[in-house]
C-alpha cells in the first residue's frame, strides 16, 4: 500500500482549476482555485460550428485543456512536467512510479467511464482532470475536485477513461509540479492572466472568440429552427445549455469564479477597482443564468409563445454587450 496520508482533497467548482490548487497547495503553495483560474486566464468563449460534439456544434466558455494549469505553472515559477502514452500498459505503469514515490498526479480523464460518477452524469466527455495519490487493496485513490469526499477507482475504469476515443482524446495523459517557487510574487502573474483573458474576450479577430463569437452564435441561435428544423434545433440549443450549466463548470459558473478571482486579486494588490468589476461581472453570470434557464424552457417547449429562438438571441447579445464593456474597463486597469 502507497503511503497517501499527506494529501488533502478539497472539493472545487471546476475540475482543472479545482486540480491546480489541490496539487500546489499539496506542494505547499497556498493558492484558491478562483486564483488558480484567473492566473492561468480560464475565462473565454468560442463557438465552433464545424467541430461537432457528438454531432452538434462545439460551444466552450473556457479555455482548451491543460492551459489553466500550464499558463498558471509558468506564471507563478513551477516547474511541471507533463507526458501522455500510446500504451495503457505504460500509462499504468509510469502512474504506478510516481504513485510509489509519493506523487499525487492530475490526469486527463473521459467522464463516461467514471463509476463513482451518478449514471446520469456519466457522458462523454475527454477532457475531465482529477488527481490520483494513492493505492489501496489494487484500487486507485482519487481526489476528484467536483466530489464533496474523496474517492476511488479500479484499475479497469481507470484505463478505460484514460485511452476514452472520440474528441479530444486523453492519451493517457498525466502532470503533476517537480519543483515549486521559494517564494511567490503575485502581481506579475495577476496581471498576465488578466491581460490574457482580455485578449481572449476582446482582440481574438476570428469572429468565432469572444465576445464577437457570443454574437455569431447569437445571430445563428436565431436561425436555427429554419436553418436546421425544429428537432435539431433543440438538439443544437440544448448543447449550449449543456456546454454552459452542466459539462465543467459551464458559462455561468465561470464568471462567478472569474469574479471571486478579481475581488480576491483586488486584495492581495490593494486595487479596489477590480473588486467593483468582480461584482459586476457576478451581475453578468446572473444573465448568463437566465438565459440557459429560458433556453431550456423552448428546449422544453414550456416558454408557449413568451420566449422564442430570436429572443433568446437577443439575451446572448445582452450577454456580450456587458462582457464588452467589462472586459474593456478591466483592459484599462493599470497595475
Amino acid at each position: 500500500m502507497i503511503n497517501h496520508s499527506t494529501f488533502q482533497h478539497a472539493q472545487s467548482a471546476h475540475c482543472e482549476s479545482g486540480v491546480v490548487s489541490n496539487l500546489f497547495r499539496h506542494h505547499g503553495m497556498q493558492i484558491s482555485e478562483p486564483m488558480a483560474f484567473g492566473i492561468g486566464a480560464g475565462i473565454f468563449f468560442g463557438h465552433l460550428p464545424f467541430v461537432k460534439v457528438n454531432g452538434v456544434p462545439g460551444t466552450t466558455y473556457r479555455t482548451f485543456p491543460g492551459a489553466i494549469f500550464n499558463k498558471a505553472s509558468k506564471r507563478l515559477g513551477v516547474t511541471v512536467r507533463s507526458e501522455s502514452f500510446r500504451s495503457p500498459e505504460k500509462a499504468m505503469q509510469a502512474l504506478d512510479e510516481k504513485l510509489a514515490q509519493g506523487t499525487p498526479v492530475g490526469l486527463l480523464s473521459s467522464v463516461y467511464y467514471l463509476p463513482y460518477f451518478p449514471p446520469a452524469y456519466r457522458f462523454h466527455f475527454n477532457a475531465h482532470n482529477l488527481v490520483v495519490y494513492g493505492k489501496k487493496d489494487g484500487n486507485y485513490l482519487v481526489s476528484d475536485p467536483i466530489m464533496d469526499v474523496a474517492t476511488e477507482i479500479d484499475p479497469e475504469s481507470l484505463v478505460a477513461a484514460r485511452f476514452a476515443k472520440g474528441f479530444p482524446e486523453p492519451k493517457g495523459k498525466m502532470y503533476y509540479p517537480v519543483a515549486m517557487p521559494d517564494q511567490v510574487k503575485w502581481e506579475k502573474p495577476i496581471q498576465q492572466g488578466i491581460e490574457q483573458a482580455c485578449h481572449y474576450m476582446l482582440k481574438i479577430p476570428v469572429p468565432l472568440f469572444g465576445v464577437k463569437g457570443m454574437r455569431f452564435l447569437a445571430k445563428r441561435i436565431q436561425k436555427y429552427p429554419h436553418a436546421v428544423g425544429d428537432r435539431k434545433a433543440g438538439l443544437f440549443l440544448g448543447n449550449v445549455i449543456r456546454m454552459q450549466e452542466e459539462i465543467g463548470t459551464g458559462g455561468a459558473g465561470f464568471r462567478f469564479m472569474y469574479a471571486a478571482f478579481l475581488q480576491e486579486a483586488a486584495q492581495q494588490l490593494n486595487k479596489p477597482v477590480l473588486s467593483t468589476l468582480g461584482t459586476e461581472l457576478t451581475a453578468v453570470g446572473d444573465l448568463w443564468r437566465n438565459f440557459a434557464f429560458q433556453a431550456g424552457r423552448v428546449c422544453k417547449s414550456r416558454a408557449g409563445d413568451e420566449t422564442s429562438y430570436k429572443d433568446l438571441g437577443d439575451m446572448m447579445v445582452q450577454c456580450a454587450a456587458a462582457e464588452e464593456v467589462l472586459f474593456r474597463r478591466l483592459a484599462q486597469v493599470k497595475f
